[in-house]
């Protein structure tokens, strides 16, 4: 599973990089913040939606400590998606939220 951790993709949002991040947190967890942009994708919906998804695309996902999005990476990364677990999630976070 290939990772990335938090400051690196503050850092390449911060560099204009254009980056798909899926947040795979539970609403009410989504409600008190969550990284510019991200889609919001409950981890218990991703197998039900990843047809929104593109297999030509590279995704980044995103938890509150890593754990879950690591599922949710493991599980697309064996659909044949091109996808990164953000190591560290929301708890290592130190960039802007919305």
């Amino acid at each position: 599973m290939k990772t990335i951790d938090a400051k690196t993709v503050q850092e390449k949002l911060e560099n204009g990089e254009q980056l798909n991040l899926i947040d795979v947190r539970e609403a009410d967890e989504v409600a008190t913040g969550k990284i510019p942009g991200a889609l919001h994708m409950p981890l218990g919906l991703v197998e039900f939606r990843e047809h929104e998804l593109d297999k030509n695309a590279a995704y980044i996902m995103v938890c509150r400590s890593g754990g879950r999005s690591g599922q949710a990476t493991q599980y697309l990364e064996s659909k044949g998606f091109n996808v990164t677990n953000m190591t560290g999630g929301m708890l290592d976070w130190e960039g802007s939220i919305e």
